[in-house]
């Protein structure tokens, strides 16, 4: 009789300790998430062959550290190229400069001297029309027979005389007009080569620029603090301008992506405590972090997380911002979340 109650004791026992690791077994996490980071691929810049990389997968980096080079001697040969044409279009334009000061110099001289012509031609009229009113009285003279014949054509010939001096002044200073307008031809056509010798060292300006430009972006920095995740190039390869060579994402806080239904969706609010739950070997480990960010739209529950039931349901993303100092949650890594 002993020996039956102690078994049947025993059978008691067990069953409530089985009881007890079945309610265990289904007490589930308020949600299941994966770890995320803010992964940023850094690329080249520039083409060319990559002279320099020392980074490798597992690395920690610093921002502003030195990543790569590319190879610039191309650059710098170019740069050479645009800098002798800057010089000589500043040469050109030192020569230009001085042939205007010439020409306009030459042009003001021309221009002084039909002034003159035309200031002589009217000293000329004016004596034209006093020889006229003389030839005019000497007429009437001559008609009351007061004045010889001798002095009518004398008083004849001093109009006629300056007559032709006026007619000979005109051609004169017409043609000082045209050497004034071929000299100012000659003052627009060089002050066009002014100012396109100008436009040259301008372009040739810009494009030392933006050579120096490249040649700075051949030395590759590394943009922000972080780990190295994984690396796409070997140093020596020619690589292109906008081609990967490196992922990198601080892993110092990441983010736990977790999804939750509507009637969770009023237990979880921004700056809320969360403990996320991730296995450490042969034990589990704890952390704690904070709810950053909650969606505003419901969406399907996303195909790898749940059962196919479940993905009909509707749920809302959440992220939790955790610390992860001691490195122990990696991009990918599924959790358990509960909000306290």
């Amino acid at each position: 009789m002993m020996q039956a109650r102690t078994w049947g004791g025993g059978r008691w026992a067990l069953g409530v300790c089985v009881a007890l690791a079945a309610c265990s077994r289904t007490e589930q996490p308020d949600a299941y998430g994966n770890v995320e980071a803010t992964e940023v691929v850094v690329s080249s810049e520039i083409g060319g062959q990559l002279t320099t990389f020392a980074i490798e997968e597992g690395q920690t980096l610093a921002a502003g550290d030195k990543a790569a080079t590319v190879d610039p001697t191309q650059l710098t040969l170019q740069r050479q190229q645009a800098s002798a044409q800057r010089d000589t279009a500043a040469s050109r334009t030192g020569e230009i400069n001085s042939q205007v000061q010439a020409l306009t110099a030459q042009r003001e001289a021309l221009e002084a001297q039909r002034q003159s012509a035309i200031a002589q031609r009217r000293a000329l009229q004016a004596q034209l029309e006093i020889a006229q009113r003389n030839l005019e009285r000497m007429q009437r003279l001559a008609a009351a027979q007061a004045a010889t014949v001798q002095q009518l054509d004398q008083a004849e010939r001093d109009a006629r005389v300056l007559q032709e001096q006026i007619k000979a002044q005109d051609e004169q200073i017409s043609a000082q007009g045209r050497q004034v307008a071929a000299q100012n031809a000659q003052v627009n056509a060089t002050q066009q080569q002014q100012r396109t010798t100008r436009t040259q060292i301008a372009a040739a300006d810009a494009q030392v620029a933006q050579l120096d430009d490249r040649i700075r972006r051949a030395a590759i920095t590394n943009p922000s603090a972080g780990t190295v995740l994984v690396t796409y190039v070997k140093p020596g390869e020619i690589v292109q301008a906008g081609q990967p060579l490196y992922k990198i994402a601080d892993m110092r806080a990441v983010d736990v992506r977790a999804y939750v239904t509507e009637p969770q969706l009023a237990n979880v609010k921004l700056g809320k405590q969360a403990r996320v739950t991730l296995d450490a070997g042969d034990t589990r480990q704890t952390l704690t972090g904070t709810v950053s960010w909650v969606s505003t739209q419901a969406e399907f529950t996303p195909t790898p997380i749940q059962t196919r039931d479940e993905r009909a349901d509707l749920v809302y993303a959440v992220k939790i911002r955790v610390a992860n100092e001691n490195g122990a949650l990696k991009v990918g890594m599924p959790v358990d979340v509960d909000f306290q």
